[in-house]
């Protein structure tokens, strides 16, 4: 069984009704909505066109918000139906992330994730959902898809029918009869400057003014809902946090391995780094949640398909071996142990691998974002890494000029800042200036090299960094330190300031 919807825009008036009637039936807050219509105006008066879309949860087969939520509170039925129980829900956002079609939104009133659940209750009593109930012209269909002799079934089979963001691969259930490609397709109708009945949001008005009208059409969205970035700035700075974090404790690791001496600096102050990075990150998780009680449902109620519920672990288990690595540091620099090298060494083989996993973790979670298509790209692991070595030898860098840890410590964090820096530009503009592969992707990548982000990405987020890696270049050799310190400032400034774009334009592309 699989329960799906089938909209006839060749017969839908764009009354509002469906909205209205879901809006009582769930007692919708005022500003929110399960489902909407959606105006696209194209042409130019006295010959231009008006077309609907009603927009909706997609039901879909492959549902990326099931996978990427981290305490199971939404899942699928086995009538097809995706469903969401909000006494589970944290109010993480990240099913909205993993949305492509803008379905999800934060109910004001319980703070937790709502949606179109297709009216489950009554499905279950054999009803059909309020909107169909109410919609005057029949536009709205729904059944098994599966079953061959259902209503829906054969109208699907028996008309062309099209569905929105096939290219995400996620098996969308709800399928439109008769609707324009424009109101389909957001990148094919930027927001207009104003709404029949309202203002667009200043959010999608902004982003609107990067985003080409076709000239042939003018395709406009007329009437639209708003649909704010979920993510802001304490996702940008966790992702800072724990980068200087990781990228300090394997640092640390590394010279253990090559059997550089780094005193202090490397028995209490990356370990302590790590484990001050790793705190800060777990509450600026924590303070993001709408229901910041339930943090710990991550743990008790995880879901293991998602890279949020993942992430907490890695996360956890970092802060311990930073914990342990600390505790020994101290014992052996206040001489309260004659030696710790032996645990040390075990901690140092320790600390690669979930120093690389806490940093690089992010680009999987981010991978089950596939709303966000610049999110998808296959170096953003590696780059995570690449950042955290990159602000964690500055953070070391920083702190060397207090602990004086030699020549030898002075060369391997200056060559680490400086190879990392130069690999962080390197995969930038690989990343920026090359091809996209989807048109959602290029988009956000145009609004970060030439559009809205241009200015702060190439001065903060690019030419600071050349800035740093120059800055390190004296330091090869152990020669002045100063450079080496401003360098170790500058990463941690050109970092934030290329996440601050990279988290905004992934989000800012339009979805519905």
């Amino acid at each position: 069984m699989r329960y799906g919807f089938a909209i006839d825009q060749g017969t839908c008036i764009g009354c509002h009704a469906c909205t209205v009637a879901c809006k009582t039936e769930h007692e919708v807050p005022v500003g929110q909505f399960r489902t909407w219509v959606k105006y696209v105006d194209q042409g130019e008066f006295p010959s231009s066109t008006r077309d609907f879309g009603v927009m909706r949860c997609n039901h879909c087969t492959d549902a990326p918000c099931v996978k990427i939520c981290p305490t199971n509170a939404l899942f699928k039925r086995d009538d097809g139906i995706v469903d969401f129980d909000s006494e589970s829900c944290i109010g993480c956002k990240a099913c909205m992330q993993g949305c492509p079609y803008d379905a999800i939104y934060i109910d004001e009133d319980t703070h937790t994730a709502a949606k179109c659940n297709f009216c489950a209750h009554r499905v279950d009593q054999d009803l059909e959902p309020a909107c169909v109930v109410v919609c005057p012209t029949h536009s709205i269909w729904v059944g098994d898809l599966d079953d061959p002799g259902s209503g829906i079934s054969q109208l699907v089979n028996s008309n062309p029918v099209s569905v929105r963001s096939p290219e995400q691969n996620t098996g969308p259930n709800v399928f439109y009869l008769g609707a324009d490609r424009a109101v389909l397709d957001p990148l094919a109708a930027p927001a207009s400057n104003g709404y029949l009945y309202s203002t667009p949001d200043a959010h999608r008005a902004e982003v609107a003014t990067d985003l080409p009208v076709d000239p042939v059409t003018k395709a406009r969205t007329t009437l639209n809902t708003a649909h704010p970035r979920p993510w802001g700035w304490r996702v940008t700075t966790y992702l800072w946090t724990k980068a200087v974090g990781a990228g300090a404790l394997m640092v640390a690791a590394l010279a253990r391995f090559l059997g550089v001496e780094l005193g202090v600096l490397g028995t209490v102050v990356a370990p302590a780094l790590g484990l001050a990075g790793v705190t800060i990150t777990g509450a600026l998780l924590v303070w993001d949640l709408k229901r910041p009680a339930r943090f710990l449902y991550i743990f008790l109620r995880p879901n293991p398909q998602s890279w949020l519920a993942l992430g907490g672990i890695v996360l956890a288990a970092f802060a311990g071996l930073s914990a342990v690595w600390l505790g020994a540091g101290i014992l052996a620099e206040t001489g309260t142990v004659t030696s710790v090298d032996g645990l040390l060494d075990v901690l140092a083989y320790l600390a690669i691998p979930a120093g690389a996993l806490t940093a690089g973790y992010t680009g999987f979670l981010f991978g089950q974002a596939e709303g966000r298509d610049l999110w998808q790209s296959p170096l953003l692991f590696w780059q995570l890494i690449v950042q955290a070595v990159m602000v964690g030898a500055g953070a070391m860098a920083i702190a060397a000029v207090a602990t004086a840890p030699g020549a030898a410590a002075g060369e391997l964090i200056a060559r680490s800042l400086l190879i990392a820096t130069v690999l962080h530009v390197v995969m930038l503009l690989l990343e920026f200036g090359g091809r996209h592969p989807t048109a959602q992707a290029a988009a956000a990548a145009h609004m970060v090299v030439r559009g809205r982000y241009a200015r702060l990405f190439w001065t903060g987020g690019v030419a600071l960094a050349v800035v740093a890696a120059a800055l390190a270049v004296p330091g090869w050799n152990g020669a002045v330190a100063v450079p080496v310190l401003l360098a170790g400032l500058a990463v941690q400034v050109a970092l934030l300031a290329y996440e601050s774009v990279f988290v905004r334009a992934g989000q800012d592309v339009p979805l519905s």
